[in-house]
């Protein structure tokens, strides 16, 4: 099972499926479709014969039941194929390191890329484990491209061993979920799931419930731009003041010196001339009040940035991206207790968690889809550095496996 995993795995990689925030289309890249049409290929040569690819990318197949309970509720799981824009995701050439015998591992294409066991601890755990990487001149692509090769390999196992008692399985393959629209378009009707599970987690053995909540900020400075020569008192430089307000930001307030259940405030854009300038944050928390606090504090230190500058004006653009999914969990704890349970049966030690992030479960949870997220394995994402063993991709298998089981043995 691992080295079917694997070969899926080295296969899809090697696809750039890179999203990209400029652009106003669903999905933002034609070249995530490339994936999404090799996916619907093998679906239907391993036998889920309505695989097909929307006209948003999305990819949509189903394992029928094969019990002759009639009450099992659909399970879907999903798992999003585009990679994030943050690190080039083309050309990737993955590795395969071969019985993993500890030690830092120096990556061929770039020897000053190194994964060190100092910065990476969970590589102890992989001792014996084939670790496949990139060659350090892009991102892997384990998120989320391990969580895929973990679906359609359990979905081949699931298919070609029916004596394994399941109710209908859903799968979704989704798009530019790293830009946030992972499911703006997805058909929930036709999906026609009752509770779902993103693969999209990191460590081996991980059931998570909880996500931040998530909102974007967008602020606007309009200065007053006049010649640099004849500036003296009038000129208000609206890239001076954007300036300004990253500066009073708030240190223990960022991504770099807050962990566990701190939320932040992140900027992730900047553009301006004289005249113009813009600033781009994500806000980040895992209550909506601590959301709410956070977006104040930095409407409060533009307003107080700007006090300086009377002849300019800003607007303050709040956009909402996705909720804590532990409200909607709460109300269905089966789902989790199911994962767990699962994640048990594959040989582990279960362990529930948070995410310092947010999935497509995040989103389809208020669209009233209930998802709990899983571990994919993967690890140091959105990196050159990024990993994931195949052995830990195998325990995923088995997870769904284990879940389509316990479905149905609770029906």
């Amino acid at each position: 099972m691992a080295t079917r995993v694997t070969d899926r795995f080295l296969r899809y990689v090697v696809i750039d499926t890179q999203s990209d925030a400029s652009s106003a289309s669903q999905p933002s890249t034609e070249k995530q479709k490339n994936l999404g049409r090799l996916l619907v290929e093998e679906l239907r040569e391993i036998g889920v014969s309505d695989a097909h690819l929307d006209e948003h990318g999305y990819v949509y197949g189903t394992i029928p039941s094969n019990t002759p309970k009639s009450d099992v509720p659909v399970i879907c799981f999903c798992s999003h194929m585009d990679t994030a824009p943050d690190f080039s995701g083309t050309n990737v050439k993955p590795q395969v390191v071969k019985n993993y015998q500890g030690g830092d591992i120096r990556l061929p294409g770039n020897p000053d890329q190194i994964i060190r066991v100092a910065e990476h601890p969970v590589l102890n755990d992989l001792i014996g484990h084939d670790i496949v990487t990139s060659d350090g001149t892009t991102l892997l692509g384990a998120d989320d491209k391990a969580g895929i090769a973990e679906i359609m390999a359990a979905a081949e196992h699931l298919i070609h061993n029916p004596d394994i008692r399941h109710g209908t399985i859903r799968i979704l393959f989704t798009t530019d979920e790293e830009i946030g629209r992972g499911v703006d378009k997805v058909d929930l009707k036709k999906l026609g799931a009752d509770f779902a599970y993103t693969m999209d987690g990191e460590t081996a053995g991980v059931v998570e419930d909880e996500t931040f909540s998530a909102d974007a900020v967008e602020i606007a400075i309009t200065g007053v731009a006049i010649h640099p020569g004849f500036a003296y008192g009038r000129m208000e430089n609206a890239i001076k003041i954007a300036g300004a307000i990253l500066a009073r930001l708030p240190k223990t307030m960022a991504p770099e010196t807050t962990k566990d259940r701190d939320g932040f405030i992140h900027p992730t854009g900047v553009s301006g001339v004289m005249e113009k300038a813009s600033l781009s944050f994500i806000i980040r928390d895992f209550t909506e009040d601590g959301l709410k606090s956070k977006e104040a504090l930095l409407e409060e230190i533009t307003r107080g940035v700007m006090a300086d500058y009377p002849g300019s004006r800003y607007t303050f653009t709040v956009r909402e991206q996705y909720r804590n999914m532990k409200v909607v969990l709460d109300r269905h704890p089966e789902i989790v207790e199911h994962a767990v349970e699962a994640v048990r049966r594959a040989g582990m030690t279960p362990v529930r968690g948070s995410i310092r992030g947010g999935t497509d479960g995040s989103r389809l949870s208020f669209m009233g889809l209930p998802c709990a997220n899983i571990f994919a394995g993967g690890h140091a994402f959105h990196s050159p550095l990024e990993f994931v063993s195949s052995q830990d991709m195998e325990k995923a298998v088995k997870t769904i496996v284990e879940l389509a089981k316990l479905w149905e043995e609770r029906a």
